[in-house]
Parts: structure tokens; C-alpha cells; sequence
């Protein structure tokens, strides 16, 4: 498509009850970034409230119609994708629209190869458009989807904003505060000026009455305690008093949901990542002004919006005292995993157990099935549903339904566990049943990881069948990591929900359970290696491409097992040229493989400095993993240095640093043990303009192709997390 071209999604495709909105874009350098957000607006052209504005921190809106998926690396950059569930937008809503901005005083100029790419539920392209001429904008108005006669219409748009994320919302009726800073500081000189005041009432106080003013002084300082234990744990009830209580000198108690009450609330700004600040309800009262009277009772109900956020429940990282007198005593599972015994027992186990636990817990459920098309609705789960098939029944390990306005979507499941891969005859006569059935979908479940161009299993699409099944793949990783993501670091609605996902959990890391993730580097790891050791190993080999696509496999699932572990985004950086094909692009790496005997990856760590970088050198047997930082601060090429060796202080002693200088790459490198004592030892002699240093970590790596001690996917495991723990970690925590 072309700027300002629409078209009628039901002439795309039959299947647009739901569609999945791609926006994606890359940078030379791997390390451009936007948010995507999303407006829902009325027939004015604005949102009804700030709820209609879909972002980071808001991912979903419209009752479920809207869904941010998060991003998905592709062979050229990342893509965010968006989920509509188009029957379920609310009938008041006229208009979709489809943005993204930056943040940091970035502009879209700096990005290649922008683009929305629009798919229907079964995963088929229904348009693309390139958006260009966007230089100096720091938000950009992509597309929307709008109605028309009772009918979902798209436009490519391509507008962009130079006042980013403020003045995009701003034009739509969202709240916007654009001195976020100045509203902060004010904030803070109020509580300043309220501290004072009740410091001065407190010595008046103790001079009329020591004792009673003592017992005023208990009193105050266990609410202060209070305060800043709620300010803690981020309820943003600053001030806020117990349960049937209120503060000295506050005004009436306004009642809350869940039966706590609190001092009246008013909007503050919540911080945005470019800056600005959007303004939400806030989550605790205003301070009042010192001298003044706390509001009346009368007052606005706009000026008294309580706080309505529910509270998620995640659970803590340590486990809680044991009773048990020993050791040997196993604590009582939900799910239990010892009594596996046959491959059988193991696929009929894991379906049944995830099955169950998505039906349960709609979060965890969703966050599975949005990406596939399914809608929001309620969700339930089967085992074991024999369908006919010709002469003889198929019976798939599973079934799952989500209905939403009267509307059935389904999908057929095939789990697989272990090593066994998927059967191409099995899963082919799925995607026959669901098509003659009418179902939207097949998904199959294994430990091994789809690649983009190269799928697991090759099925035949009968092109004269009107209804389209979409074929889907899910790694044990990946239900792992989502799993992890909500019980450690989003949350759930109630803590019974959050100890299901646990035992779910604990289940599926079991050494029983068959569900590990990608565990063997294949057949052709061990040819690979020896005919590289013996130098016998020549382009074009079958076998360098098969090493390579397992080692895409491997650095996929480190990227899901870390992000899970810290809760943040964590993404492999694919350099590559503009619109490369993946085939081509693993080929060049195959060839490069058998030329210098190296694998190499790069992982991008959200709220990190750089791109850590995995080196496996087969020649040598060695793993690197290493980082590059900026040289940080003003000041002499000396006082860097010894900043540098201080946030180290904690690191091995044989990590290497390296000194990258403006102009011709690296200079002076030495060990962090040797460098302690001597940081100038780092220093180029000629004085040469000191651009950032390199940072190395180097371990002994694995021979086996599996997960074993010695194996090759344990040992790049454990480089990398000994590399983020004991360096990165460091490095990115603000300087002594």
C-alpha cells in the first residue's frame, strides 16, 4: 500500500474477525528502539478517557479487543505485533490508530526499513506498507483500522509527529503534563514544606507538654514509617492511614475498592519513556499545601478519583522456611512428576497439566494464545477429543476454545516431549480436520524452536478449501518463560492463580517432565567440530547449515530462560542486510563457520549498555562473552579508567578489558587483576581519544551436543550467566 490508500479488510480475506497489526523497522547498529501504543477514539475523533490509550504500561485496552504482544526478532530487526480482536471493540469506538514513537531525543530518521505489515487469525499477509520521508519526527501515526457501512476498513497513514509522544496523544484527548520534571519537584517541595510544618508543630507541642508532645512524636514518626513503607511498595498512598483511621487533620475518607479507605486522590503524572508524563489516575492523594484546610467533603468527584488499579500478585524469589525435618522430606505437588515413566505418560502429563492451567488462569492463557489469533473471552481446554478422520479417528493430545460474543475459536494442540520431533503425517491430517471442521488453528508444542523461513514441519494447504487453518509452534521454553514472567515480575489477579503457575512451573523444570527446551545440537555437531579440527570441512556443507540453525535455536532459548530470570526484554540482534532472506542469510553464516571455525551471536539485554556478544571458537574449544561500554563521564583518559576499574570491584580477576580508541579499534588490554593496581596500564601511550573498552569473560566449553555437565548448551549457558551476574550487573549499577 501507499500513503493515504485504504482498503476493506472482508476483501482481504474471510478471516478478519481478528488480525494481528505487525510494526517493525532496523537499524545498522541493532540497537534502534520505539514504542508502539494505540488509540481507541469515538466518533469526535478522541478517546473516551485515558483507559483508551493502549501502551507499555497499559497493554491492553477495550475490554481485550486490543492486545500489545510485545516484540518478535525477525531476520532484519525486531517487529512489535498487536493483536485486534475486532469483533470485540466496543461499538462506540469509530476508529483504531496505530503509532509508535521514540524516546531519549531519537527520531524515526535513524531507523530502516519502516513498515506495518496487516495478517489475518490464521497468520496470512493481508497488506504492507512502507513508510518513508520520516526524519526528523520522534513519533509517527502509522495506520488505522476504522468502520465504514458497518464494515473494518484499513488506511496507511505515515504521519508523523516532532513533538513525539506528547503532541501525538495530546491531538487525541489523552492527558498529557509535558514538564513532568517541574511537577515532580513541586511535588517534592510540597512534602518538604509538610515536614516542616509538622516539625514546627512538634516542638511547639513539646514545649507546651513534653509529655504529650512525646507521645505525639511516637505517633508521627510510626505514620512517617508508614508513609514511607507505602511509598515502598509502590500503593502511592503517601500519608495514607490504618484501616478505620485517618491522619490528624485530613479531610473525609473516601472509600476504595476492596474495602481499605484512603485520604481523596487526585491526577499525577506517571512518567513516560520519552519524557513526558501521562496523566492517569493517580494511585494516592495529593499533598496539601502547608497551612491549608484538606478538601471538603463536598468537593468535586473528578478532584476525588480513588484508586482503582488491583493489585497484582507475584510470588517471592526465595522459598519460605521449611517445616520439614529434613532434607529427604518432598513437599506435596500438585502436579507430580516422578512417577513418569514412558514417553506416553510424559506428552499425555505435560498437555493435560497446561491445558488445565491456562483454562485457570486467564493471564497466563492468554498470553499463550493471543499471538495465534485467538480472541479474548473465556477459555476452555480438552484432552484427548477423538475426531474422525476417514477410516480411522485422529485423536489430538488436545483442544482449545475461547468464545467471545457468541463466536467459537478453536485450535487443535499436538504436544510433543523430549527428543521426539513433530510427525509431518500426523500433524498434516490436523490441519485437514480443522479445516473440514472449520477450526482456526493447529498448534504444536515440542522442545524444539521455530525459525523464521524454516519451519518444523511442511504440511499441504489445499488452496480450493475457502477456510484457512493456521499452523502455529510453541517451544517448552517459551511456555516456561511466559510463566515466569508473570508469577516473578507482572503478576497475576490472586495468589491462588500465582501458586498454580508455580507448581506449573516446578512441573515442567522437572527432571521427568520431558519439557527442557532445545537440548541437542544435532547429528552434524560432532562431524562439524571434527572436520574443522582436521581442516576437512568446506563450504557449502549440509552439515555447517544444520550446526547453524541449531545455534539460532540455542540463542533464542538463552534469550527466553534470562528474560524470564530478570524480567526485562531480552532479544538476539541479527545483522543483516535490508530485506535479507533467512535461507541466504544462514547460508553466509554456514560458509563463515567453515572458513574460521567460530559461532557467533549477539543478545541485547534491556537497561544494559551494550550488546553482549557469545563467541564459541570450535577450533580452540573456548567461549567468549564479552561487552562493549561507552567510556564513561568527563574528565582526564586516567580518571575513566579508575571509575571503570571501581564499578568493577566485584568482578573475576581474569576478565579482560580492552581499550577501544577513536579510529583504529582497540588498543592497550590486560587482565582486571593486573589492572587494579595499575589502571593507567590501560591508556593508549600516544594519547589517543579513548571511544569506550570491551569487556571479556573466556570458559572452557562443552564437547557433547546436549544439556549434560559436559555438553555444549550447558556451558553456553552457564558463560552467560556468569558473564551478566558478575560483569554486566556491575557495570550497569551507577558509579561509586
Amino acid at each position: 500500500m501507499v500513503k493515504g490508500a485504504n482498503v476493506g479488510l472482508s476483501a482481504l480475506s474471510e478471516n478478519v474477525g481478528a488480525v494481528v497489526v505487525g510494526l517493525g523497522w532496523s537499524s545498522a547498529t541493532g540497537e534502534g528502539d520505539a514504542d508502539v501504543s494505540v488509540l481507541l477514539l469515538d466518533a469526535d475523533g478522541k478517546v473516551r478517557s485515558d483507559a483508551d490509550f493502549c501502551f507499555y504500561n497499559n497493554p491492553v485496552a477495550g475490554d481485550g479487543s486490543v492486545h500489545l504482544l510485545g516484540k518478535t526478532p525477525t531476520a532484519d530487526g525486531s517487529e512489535d505485533r498487536i493483536s485486534f480482536d475486532l469483533d470485540a471493540v466496543p461499538p462506540e469506538v469509530d476508529k483504531v490508530v496505530v503509532a509508535a514513537s521514540r524516546y531519549g531525543g531519537a527520531r524515526f530518521g535513524e531507523l530502516d526499513d519502516l513498515r506495518l505489515t496487516l495478517a489475518d487469525s490464521t497468520g496470512d499477509g493481508l497488506a504492507r506498507f512502507a513508510v518513508h520521508d520520516v526524519e526528523e519526527v520522534s513519533a509517527l501515526i502509522f495506520g488505522e483500522l476504522y468502520r465504514r457501512a458497518g464494515e473494518w476498513k484499513f488506511r496507511a497513514v505515515g504521519q508523523g509527529y516532532a513533538s513525539g509522544l506528547a503532541g501525538l496523544a495530546t491531538d487525541y484527548g489523552v492527558d498529557i503534563d509535558d514538564d513532568a520534571e517541574t511537577a515532580d519537584a513541586e511535588t517534592a517541595d510540597a512534602e518538604t514544606a509538610m515536614a516542616q510544618a509538622a516539625d514546627a508543630e512538634t516542638a511547639m507541642a513539646q514545649a507546651a507538654d513534653g509529655e504529650a508532645a512525646s507521645s505525639r512524636t511516637a505517633g508521627a514518626e510510626r505514620a512517617g514509617a508508614e508513609r514511607t513503607g507505602a511509598e515502598r511498595t509502590g500503593t502511592g498512598q503517601v500519608g495514607a492511614a490504618p484501616e478505620g483511621s485517618a491522619p490528624e487533620g485530613s479531610g473525609p475518607d473516601v472509600e476504595v475498592p476492596g474495602g481499605t479507605s484512603a485520604v481523596p486522590s487526585a491526577r499525577v503524572p506517571a512518567q513516560s519513556r520519552d519524557g513526558h508524563a501521562v496523566d492517569r489516575a493517580a494511585t494516592g492523594p495529593e499533598p496539601a499545601e502547608p497551612g491549608t484546610a484538606a478538601a471538603p467533603a463536598d468537593a468535586p468527584k473528578s478532584a476525588r478519583r480513588p484508586r482503582t488499579a488491583k493489585k497484582k500478585v507475584t510470588l517471592p524469589r526465595t522459598a519460605k522456611k521449611s517445616l520439614a525435618d529434613n532434607d529427604t522430606w518432598r513437599t506435596a505437588r500438585l502436579f507430580p512428576g516422578s512417577a513418569l515413566k514412558s514417553d506416553r505418560e510424559r506428552e499425555t502429563r505435560a498437555t493435560s497439566v497446561v491445558l488445565s492451567v491456562m483454562a485457570q488462569v486467564p493471564e497466563f492463557g492468554r498470553r499463550l494464545t493471543a499471538a495465534f489469533g485467538a480472541p479474548a473471552g473465556r477459555m476452555e481446554t480438552f484432552t484427548e477429543v477423538t475426531l474422525p478422520h476417514g477410516e480411522s479417528p485422529r485423536r489430538p493430545d488436545g483442544v482449545i476454545r475461547v468464545e467471545r460474543a457468541g463466536k467459537l475459536w478453536t485450535a487443535l494442540v499436538e504436544t510433543k516431549t523430549n527428543g521426539n520431533a513433530l510427525k509431518p503425517d500426523q500433524v498434516q491430517a490436523y490441519m485437514d480436520i480443522a479445516a473440514r471442521r472449520g477450526y482456526e488453528a493447529v498448534i504444536t508444542l515440542s522442545n524444539d524452536v521455530a525459525l523464521e523461513g524454516s519451519p518444523l514441519v511442511d504440511v499441504r494447504i489445499d488452496r480450493r478449501r475457502k477456510h484457512k487453518v493456521a499452523l502455529w509452534h510453541l517451544s517448552w521454553a517459551e511456555v516456561v518463560h511466559q510463566a515466569q514472567m508473570l508469577i516473578r515480575h507482572e503478576g497475576v489477579g490472586d495468589a491462588a492463580h500465582a501458586w498454580l503457575l508455580q507448581e506449573l512451573l516446578h512441573y515442567l523444570q522437572h527432571e521427568n517432565s520431558g519439557c527442557h527446551g532445545f537440548q541437542n545440537m544435532g547429528a552434524a555437531w560432532v562431524p562439524v567440530r571434527r572436520g574443522i579440527d582436521e581442516e576437512t570441512l568446506c563450504q557449502g556443507d549440509a552439515r555447517a547449515l544444520e550446526v547453524i540453525e541449531n545455534w539460532e535455536r540455542l540463542v533464542r532459548q538463552v534469550c527466553l530462560r534470562l528474560g524470564g530470570e530478570l524480567g526485562q526484554k531480552v532479544l538476539p540482534v541479527q545483522r543483516a542486510r535490508r530485506g535479507a532472506d533467512p535461507g541466504a542469510r544462514r547460508t553466509e553464516l554456514a560458509d563463515h563457520l567453515c572458513e574460521q571455525g567460530r559461532l557467533n551471536a549477539e543478545i541485547r539485554i534491556e537497561g544494559t549498555p551494550g550488546v553482549l556478544g557469545i563467541t564459541a571458537d570450535l577450533r580452540t574449544g573456548k567461549l567468549r562473552t564479552s561487552i562493549e561500554v561507552p567510556a564513561e563521564g568527563a574528565g582526564y583518559p586516567l580518571a575513566r579508567a579508575k571509575r571503570l576499574v571501581r564499578r568493577l570491584s566485584d568482578a573475576p580477576a581474569d576478565l579482560h578489558i580492552e581499550t577501544l580508541v577513536d579510529g583504529r579499534g582497540t588498543g592497550p588490554r590486560g587482565t582486571l587483576e593486573r589492572l587494579r593496581p595499575e589502571p593507567a596500564d590501560i591508556l593508549p601511550k600516544d594519547g589517543a581519544q579513548i571511544t569506550g573498552f570491551r569487556l571479556s569473560l573466556f570458559k572452557g566449553m562443552g564437547a557433547g551436543r546436549g544439556s549434560a555437565e559436559t555438553g555444549f548448551i550447558r556451558s553456553v549457558d552457564d558463560a552467560v550467566d556468569r558473564f551478566h551476574a558478575q560483569v554486566v550487573a556491575h557495570v550497569d549499577a551507577p558509579a561509586v
